[in-house]
């Protein structure tokens, strides 16, 4: 998936160029996350709940300093802080986010409320009380340390929301936090090595 692209736009896109009578997807991406994004099309969207093994891979970057509405870098600033952390105190926190969590969704999100996807509610400005879901962190690598920026690797179950990890790491760090890039490298046994643009 190219960035500023929805999940749907893509759907939408290919279903329109193969004539398809049905396409679907295996997990949205946000639209300014690249990717992996497995379609299922035609007859083979009946399969689609067999073919989404769970695991997803991503490779994000965090900037610290700076919080979001959103989360990362395409929402309005609601607050922005001087990075005092030291390198070794980001991987100490970074690090905590492994194994079974829970993690409260962000507003700026698919995650419906008694039917209402919650990004509809947070464009109006109404703030709900979120569950926090149980999800799970199978790898969680630093990359590359360039404060305020920091690149990591994640393995993690479906549901995970990383930019949910920015800013929970942000905030444990005293500075606040957002993602500005997001890459899927993998979905299932699916992996970038093998995705194809839309075009």
């Amino acid at each position: 998936k190219p960035s500023g692209w929805t999940s749907h736009d893509v759907v939408a896109a290919v279903k329109k160029k193969l004539g398809a009578s049905k396409v679907g997807h295996l997990g949205p991406l946000d639209p300014m996350a690249t990717g992996v994004l497995p379609l299922v099309i035609n007859k083979a969207t009946r399969y689609a709940r067999f073919l989404d093994g769970g695991r997803k891979v991503y490779l994000a970057t965090m900037e610290l300093g700076v919080d979001t509405d959103t989360y990362d870098s395409e929402g309005a600033v609601t607050a922005a802080c001087e990075v005092t952390s030291t390198e070794d105190e980001v991987r100490k926190v970074l690090s905590g986010f492994m194994g079974r969590i829970m993690q409260v969704p962000p507003m700026y999100s698919a995650k419906k409320i008694k039917g209402v996807p919650l990004y509809k509610l947070a464009r109006k400005g109404v703030v709900v009380e979120r569950e926090a879901n149980e999800i799970e962190i199978f790898e969680n690598e630093i990359v590359n340390i360039s404060l305020p920026f920091v690149e990591f690797r994640i393995s993690c179950s479906r549901g995970t929301y990383v930019r949910s990890i920015c800013h929970d790491a942000g905030r444990m760090l005293g500075c606040g936090g957002r993602m500005t890039s997001l890459r899927r490298l993998g979905c299932g046994e699916f992996s970038d090595s093998e995705a194809i643009s839309p075009d």
